[in-house]
């Protein structure tokens, strides 16, 4: 595996932490804001461009597995 493909595959596994977490943090406290901006986000990178140009996976269906959990 290339530097670039590691580092394109560390970008998207801390967005998945990231968004697991916010999530943890939502569950505990659905009105905490900077849980909610952190999971907004980290939605909106699983399903713009840059996530296509960084991976072959699909945004969506990882999101809905995400979701899944």
């Amino acid at each position: 595996m290339d530097p670039y493909e590691r580092l394109a595959n560390a970008i998207i596994l801390q967005a998945v932490k990231d968004w697991r977490g916010a999530m943890v943090r939502l569950r505990k406290r659905p009105n905490n804001h900077d849980a909610e901006r952190i999971r907004n986000e980290t939605e909106k990178f699983f399903l713009s461009g840059w996530f296509g140009v960084l991976t072959k996976l699909d945004g969506k269906a990882l999101l809905r597995k995400l979701k899944e959990e």
